[in-house]
């Protein structure tokens, strides 16, 4: 199989150089398999990003220098390969100004489907890859070192394609009525409430909140709080009222979607579409979901691995 086509962007200045490339999975591996992007960062700065909690789970296959990943309430995990299940919290992910890999971006059920672990055992933790288990012959590290070693991003996404239509096939089924009621909260944007979701996948409410910690993570609710979040972050990035998207996205008022955007945000919608606004450095803030504001760029701190000490950390768990 071969990859889709590849969309790259790149910069180079007096403060380094960066490139990201993205392309879409081979249809037969989508929707499970959500998206591709390549990334190279050669920078003489320390580079320092918040990641907002989002409905797809993150495979990062890195090529050479490790990044660390804070997240309140949890020890700092410093790793060169990364998975990120289902988040409800946000996290700092931190490196010395050298970082490269691809990172890939999968649908929850598809993460259960090729690691085989129930997700809620994963749920805001960050762990190496190669400590899930998995159909693959060989461990991803040596994935990542035969994607390293080839010599253009079109080539790494279409090694990926194959791989990845291997261990699909070799990996544990997902329920196909997790699969819907899945789509059906991405679809309405986490409007649909559980009863009615459990309805239509023809499930109790008990047994479809079982099957979802299972193969998506977090229960039907977190997933659709998550998912309302996500939607009212881009229609805010689109230059929304507050007022307005909290009406569009469900929430009783200004004051509850204030509330969940702190919860799961660390910050405000008006803060964080500050930062958003604020003068930008010379490289993107790289958002890991195409047209979504899911990140911020904080300001670099050289030899300072911690949380922030700011609002961005005094979070709480959802769900």
């Amino acid at each position: 199989m071969t990859a889709r086509a590849v969309r790259t962007r790149s910069e180079q200045g007096p403060w380094g150089s960066w490139e990201f490339a993205s392309a879409a999975p081979h249809p037969r591996l989508r929707p499970g398999v959500m998206s591709y992007r390549g990334i190279r960062l050669a920078l003489n700065r320390p580079r320092r990003r918040l990641e907002t909690p989002i409905g797809a789970s993150t495979l990062l296959l890195g090529f050479d220098q490790p990044v660390r990943i804070s997240r309140a309430g949890r020890d700092p995990d410093t790793l060169v390969s990364v998975y990120c299940g289902p988040t409800t919290t946000p996290a700092v992910g931190e490196h010395g100004g050298r970082v490269s890999g691809v990172e890939v971006l999968l649908a929850p059920w598809a993460a259960f489907t090729l690691f085989g672990t129930p997700q809620h055992e994963l749920v805001n933790r960050t762990v190496d890859p190669d400590a899930l288990p998995h159909a693959l012959a060989t461990p991803l590290r040596e994935l990542a070192a035969a994607l390293a070693a080839l010599p253009c991003w079109a080539e790494r996404f279409g090694l990926l394609d194959e791989v990845f239509a291997r261990w699909w096939e070799a990996g544990v089924p997902s329920s196909e009525r997790v699969v819907r009621a899945w789509s059906l909260l991405v679809r309405t944007g986490g409007a649909i409430p559980v009863p009615r979701l459990a309805e239509e996948v023809g499930w109790s409410v008990r047994h479809l909140e079982s099957r979802f910690r299972e193969q998506i993570g977090l229960g039907p609710k977190a997933a659709a709080r998550v998912l309302r979040l996500q939607r009212a972050r881009r229609l805010l990035a689109a230059g929304r009222s507050a007022a307005e998207t909290a009406a569009q996205c469900g929430f009783y008022d200004q004051a509850h979607l204030s509330g969940e955007f702190k919860a799961m945000t660390g910050c405000t919608p008006r803060e964080f579409a500050q930062a958003r606004r604020s003068p930008a450095p010379a490289f993107p803030a790289a958002d890991r979901m195409s047209g979504e504001a899911t990140s911020l760029v904080l300001p670099a701190r050289p030899g300072d691995w911690s949380v922030p000490g700011a609002h961005f950390s005094k979070t709480r768990r959802v769900g």
